[in-house]
């Protein structure tokens, strides 16, 4: 109680609070993204139970990770190591090791996931002979509820584990990442059903969101093989990419007031 009340009466440590929370938003950003395009294949009236069902995944997945704090940390410790022979010291042995722990084989798996479900998601867009294409895109494609949400459970263990990490690297206070994690699923629950309903009206705002996920699972294998790539500039691609969809939706919009057509999407 005593730790609690000091960490309260610190500014840095309020600091560090909100920085962990805008943290941990904009990591749930990629959980989300993922969540709304699934849980729109379902049928209607499952949709937004789907959503919040995986959402509360995602927060007793994560308050369990962190009570076994010892455990997640020890994640990052290397589990075994590929030497490169092609690359040899003066002494003649190699060079480096590519080593990986269990964090990196689990994003790396998250990644090939991702990516494998992003392909499939981008063919079921593009080829006009399925019947789910091009000209279908809103129809519901994934009929069983419980292969959506064992879907979105296998996503929401690659990013709790990675929220955590993150979390644990930012602050060594428990009860500030545990605030962080429910603030930001809070606002990850509060922003599931407007993102998946503005996904689902606006049909060219999924390929973007594929191609989303498409780069997030590339970064992740990435990631799991050693090379960090700056979150700063994933999400600035993102973002700028996001800005340009915007600006098309704005052209398109003018063009049917222009033309006397609706104002909504179709």
């Amino acid at each position: 109680m005593e730790n609690l009340i000091g960490w309260a009466s610190d500014p840095a440590a309020w600091a560090a609070l909100v920085t962990l929370i805008v943290m941990e938003v904009v990591l749930g950003i990629d959980n989300l993204v993922f969540i709304s395009i699934l849980s729109n294949k379902l049928p209607e009236e499952q949709r937004s139970r789907a959503r919040k069902l995986g959402i509360s995944l995602a927060l007793i997945m994560r308050l369990a990770l962190l009570s076994t704090l010892a455990f997640i940390v020890g994640l990052t410790a290397p589990v075994f190591s590929i030497p490169w022979q092609g690359f040899v010291g003066a002494d003649g042995h190699p060079a480096f090791d590519l080593s990986f722990s269990w964090r990196d084989l689990i994003l790396i798996a998250g990644g090939l996931f991702l990516v494998w479900k992003a392909t499939t998601e981008i063919h079921e867009k593009v080829d006009v002979s399925d019947s789910h294409g091009l000209m279908d895109v809103k129809g519901p494609v994934v009929a069983n509820f419980g292969a959506a949400i064992v879907q979105i459970l296998l996503l929401d263990i690659v990013f709790s584990i990675d929220s955590i990490l993150t979390a644990v690297g930012m602050t060594d206070h428990l009860p500030i990442m545990v605030t962080a994690v429910i603030v930001a699923v809070t606002v990850m629950m509060l922003a599931a059903d407007p993102l998946a309903k503005f996904i689902h009206d606006n049909p060219t705002v999924v390929m973007l969101a594929l191609g989303f996920l498409l780069m997030i699972g590339a970064v992740l294998i990435a990631d799991g093989f050693g090379v960090h790539v700056p979150k700063g500039y994933i999400y600035a691609a993102m973002a700028f990419s996001a800005l340009v969809e915007g600006l098309n939706m704005a052209s398109r919009r003018a063009h049917r007031v222009k033309g006397g057509g609706s104002d909504s999407s179709h």
